[in-house]
Parts: structure tokens; sequence; C-alpha cells
């Protein structure tokens, strides 16, 4: 068993792990306000996909030049900056609020800012990390940042909701500071070592992080397996619909419904920070991947409430496995110099794959119904691990996950 706190003997990772979770958790409880004041001004649900579209666009739109920035210019300046952008669109919204101007344009407007602070932030955040702590002490790191996000996810809309009971402008405060903390714990951290990239600023430069991926079968394959396995096996969008129709437990059952997976990946990110992975990670990876989709087949057919949620949290665990191998993979196979602009790339994907995801899902469901839309989705992501390891053979044997060098 190894040492579960082994990251948190570093301050520096401290602070980080920290700032991680307070603006995932600052941005859940603004997601469900603003949401929620949105739709009830507008009695329109289109501006709530407006308001998930305008926050993912500019991720899109700005990826050759986001990784690029923490890669030149620091990533804990990159990351700091971006968090303090998104405090100031926090209290713009706030502002709104409080003038009688919260209406769809300019709060999406607002949003459309605190998109491109989050596109610059991300890249920037997920490849900090390695720069943070040692080596030996990385995947520990992952462990307990991946159960961070995963944690701030089932807490905060529940925060989120209950704040906005009192009051819409009290929950933006709360986001508003917690994000004002993040920052400051951010740029509390003594400036770390990183291999600043000296090339010019052209074309070639900035489409690196997809050059490099490219190249870099390894790396390639997990991040494409995680992109259409969340892509055709994602159900989240149909939930409401197992709640009122299928498993018929109305709002509650909703609630827990969306939660089960959260809290089956905290569970199982627990046990991967007592037990890394140590061996087999290509193997691991694509069972796991294979196991994803079948809870999720399995969750499809089933026709229970409890027995439901019990297999929601396995979905959740499956994929907090692969999440971790592959977050594990991604930074230490990758150079230091070019790693921010990787990890933009790479949030392009998990955006996609969330997004495109949802849409497929809820174009399936319409079509040709919501069980097999679900059932079939699970059965494709088995079939994305089988053909993978096909497709990425180096993947597959891949042993450790320390560097390119521990190959079987």
């Amino acid at each position: 068993m190894s040492d579960r706190y082994a990251a948190f003997r570093h301050s520096s990772f401290s602070r980080y792990f920290t700032a991680r979770f307070l603006t995932a958790f600052a941005t859940q409880i603004l997601s469900v306000a603003v949401g929620y004041e949105i739709y009830d001004v507008t009695g329109n649900p289109i501006w709530l996909g407006w308001i998930g579209l305008v926050q993912f666009l500019p991720a899109l739109l700005l990826v050759v030049i986001t990784g690029f920035a923490s890669d030149k210019f620091g990533r804990r300046l990159v990351m700091g900056l971006g968090i303090l952008l998104e405090m100031l669109c926090v209290f713009g919204v706030i502002g709104l609020a409080l003038t009688g101007n919260f209406r769809p344009i300019p709060v999406l407007i607002v949003l459309t800012l605190f998109g491109i602070a989050r596109a610059f932030m991300s890249p920037a955040s997920a490849s900090l990390v390695v720069n943070v702590v040692p080596k030996d002490d990385f995947a520990n790191a992952v462990g307990w940042v991946t159960s961070s996000w995963q944690i701030a996810s089932v807490v905060g809309p529940a925060v989120g909701g209950v704040l906005h009971l009192l009051s819409a402008s009290l929950a933006f405060a709360v986001s508003g500071i917690a994000f004002a903390c993040a920052a400051f714990l951010i740029f509390s951290i003594p400036k770390p070592k990183q291999i600043l990239s000296k090339e010019p600023t052209n074309l070639k430069t900035l489409i690196g992080g997809f050059r490099y991926i490219w190249q870099e079968k390894i790396v390639l394959g997990a991040i494409s397996l995680d992109l259409f396995a969340v892509l055709l096996a994602g159900a989240v969008a149909l939930m409401p619909v197992y709640a009122k129709d299928i498993l018929e437990v109305g709002q509650v059952g909703n609630g827990l419904l969306r939660a089960a997976p959260g809290i089956g990946a905290i569970a199982m990110a627990v046990w991967l920070v007592s037990f890394p992975i140590k061996d087999h990670a290509g193997k691991i990876l694509f069972v796991s991947v294979a196991l994803f989709g079948l809870a999720t087949a399995v969750f499809g057919v089933s026709k229970l409430a409890w027995f439901s949620i019990l297999v929601l949290m396995l979905v959740g665990a499956f994929d907090m496995v692969s999440v971790y191998i592959r977050e594990v993979l991604l930074q230490l196979w990758t150079p230091d110099h070019v790693r921010g602009r990787v990890n933009a790339v790479n949030s392009i994907f998990l955006g996609a794959s969330n997004e495109l995801g949802e849409f497929r899902a809820g174009f399936m469901a319409a079509a040709y119904g919501t069980v097999f839309t679900v059932v079939a989705g699970g059965v494709a992501a088995i079939g994305v691990a089988g053909l993978w390891t096909q497709l990425f053979p180096r993947l597959y044997k891949t042993n450790s996950l320390d560097g390119p060098d521990h190959l079987d």
C-alpha cells in the first residue's frame, strides 16, 4: 500500500490542489445559479444550450494559442490570471443581477469572457501539476486532482442550489470569493521549474500539440480511446428520461442518478491513491473502458432504481480508472516544453466527447428510443476498446505509467 497522502507532503501541490477544487466548486455554483436564473427570466430552454456553447467555443477557437501561452509564459502565471478573469466575470454577473440587467444577451457576453478565461486556464492547470510534485508522487497527485473535480461536481451543485434558494446574488458572491481564494493560492506557489518553450511563434509552433499527439501513438491512443468511448456511451443527457418515464423516481431520483457516477468515481480515486497502478497499465486501461461500456449497457436495461444507481456508481468507477491512466500517461509521456499545447488539444477532445455525446444521445433517443440508445452506446464502447487494442498495440502493451522507456 502506497502513502495515500504522498503528494500533500509538498506545499506547492497542497495549494494547487485546493485552488483546483475551489475553481471547480465555484464553477458548479455559478452554473447552477446562472442556469436557473436565465430559465426563470426567459422560460425558454434554448438559452441553457447557449450557456454551454459560449463557454465551450472559446476553447475550440483558441486552441492553438491557449496551450502555447502556458508553455511560453509559465503555467502558474497563466492559470492565476485565468482564475482572476473568471472571478471578474462572476462579479460582472453580480453587477447585472443587482442593477436589474440580468438578461440573456448581457449574461452570455460575460459568460463568453468566462469561457475565454477557462480556455487559457484549463491547459495551464492540467500541465502545472507535473511541475509541483516529484515524478515519483505524480500518479498519487493525479488521483487526488481527479477526485477533487468529482467531489466538486457532486457537492458544488448541491451547495449552489441551497445558496440560490437564499439569494441568487449570494450564490454568485460565494462563487466569486472562491475564485479569488483560488487565485491567491496559485500566486502563492513558489515559481516552479518549467522548461519554457523557446521556439519562434509561428504556425508550426502553435500547432505543436496536434503534431506531438499525432506522432506519439501512446498519447493519441489514450486520448482517442476516451473520446470515442464517452462520445458513444455517454448517457448523462438522458438521465431525466430515466428518472421520469422509465424508473419513475422523480426529481429527487434524478439527482441521485446524476450523483451516482461521481460517487463511484470518488471511491475509485481513493482506492487508486492508496493502491496506484504499477504494472499492466495498458491492459487495465482497455479493460476499464470495456467495463465502462458494459455497465452503461446494463444501466440501459435496468428497471430497478436502486440497481440503476449501483450500476451508475460502477460506470463512474470504471471511468475514473481510465481517466487516471490517461492523465498520467498524457503528462509523463509529453515533453515539458510542449505539455501546455498538448493539454489544450486534450481539453478540446474532452469537451467534444461530452458535448457531442449529449447531442448524439438526444438525437438517437428521439429517433430510436432511450433504452436502445443507451444499450447500443455501451456495446459500442466495448467495441471501441477491442478495436483500439489492434489500432494502438503499443498502448495495449504499455506496462508502467512512468514514461516512454517502460514498455513490456
